[in-house]
């Protein structure tokens, strides 16, 4: 398997990613999620809840598992190595996160129905996450959802653009941010058929009936898919699809469409360069690569802004007249 010494996430992040994440830094709210978020400690109850309820994987425990994982982690270049689970869930699902000490999180419906290469793909692809710094902004946007009716009541409305505009760019910018962890996976496993098959795996694949379906199919599909686009309604239905029109919004592209994506991208010049050794390096340690953007004055004055912000809400909440 192909090693990326030193490569920077922004090597391989799809401009998509970049795009949302600036589209969603930019919608009124944000500042404020970010502030407020802050103050909470979402990282380490979900960390203590783990080590609990689930089993951590280790030399002496899942150890073929944690081969495959150390490997992702050398090729991937991803310093500061995460910590792997194994948790008791039959839904066929993966995630990473994260930031201080970020971890990755396997059900156990997941390993019983991928093989090697594919739990490969599966934890670069994780791993991509991290690398790419999203699972900081992934556990904002969870937190958000949670609050955003809560802060709309002591902000006196406020929340109401937060739990519209924020949390649909929240959700735009995560289904972008699983692009880059596509691509992630494709460089280290090197096998696009085998990062395909993996997608066609988790979007319906019966373990019973597994010798019956075919990615040949599966990419056929996603051209058709693809193609509905011709008719203009086609598109309204795929952008309502995402967004609560069948009652909820969707975290992830639909896997056809991460097909489409990831070939193209398999097929571009940036990848071959990439696969030559011609990469963008990381120019700062750790496996999370987020610019630092706040000097001590500016953390300073965002501390007195919240500060000020908390005084507002408790004088709204008592019913006293501001000074």
């Amino acid at each position: 398997m192909p090693t990326y010494t030193g490569i920077s996430s922004e090597a391989f992040r799809h401009p998509l990613d970049r795009q949302a994440e600036a589209a969603l830094r930019s919608v009124p709210g944000f500042d404020l999620i970010a502030s407020k978020f802050v103050e909470f400690v979402y990282e380490r109850p979900q960390y203590v809840y783990l080590m609990g309820n689930s089993i951590q994987v280790g030399p002496r425990q899942y150890a073929s598992i944690y081969h495959i994982f150390r490997e992702c982690v050398r090729d991937l270049d991803v310093l500061n190595e995460p910590v792997l689970f194994v948790a008791q869930n039959p839904q066929v699902n993966s995630y990473a996160l994260g930031q201080e000490r970020p971890y990755i999180v396997l059900n156990t419906g997941l390993l019983d129905l991928v093989d090697e290469a594919q739990l490969r793909a599966v934890l670069a692809h994780e791993l991509g996450h991290i690398k790419c710094g999203h699972p900081i902004l992934n556990q904002m946007a969870i937190w958000a959802m949670g609050v955003a009716s809560t802060i709309g009541e002591m902000t006196m409305g406020l929340g109401n653009l937060v739990s519209s505009g924020l949390i649909y760019a929240f959700y735009e910018w995560r289904r972008k941010a699983e692009l880059s962890a596509d691509r992630a996976a494709l460089l280290v496993t090197d096998d696009l058929k085998c990062v395909m098959q993996t997608m066609m795996t988790m979007a319906g694949v019966s373990g019973k009936y597994a010798s019956q379906c075919s990615l040949d199919e599966f990419i056929s599909q996603s051209e058709q898919y693809h193609n509905l686009d011709s008719d203009g309604l086609n598109q309204v239905y795929k952008f309502l699809l995402y967004n609560g029109g069948q009652g909820m919004m969707l975290s992830h592209p639909f896997p056809v469409e991460r097909i489409q994506y990831l070939r193209e991208w398999a097929n571009s010049e940036e990848y071959r360069q990439i696969r030559l050794g011609n990469y963008k390096q990381r120019v700062s340690e750790g496996a999370v690569e987020v610019e630092v953007e706040d000097s001590n004055d500016e953390v300073e004055t965002l501390r007195r802004q919240i500060e000020e912000l908390q005084r507002e809400i408790n004088q709204v909440k008592s019913g006293k007249p501001k000074n």
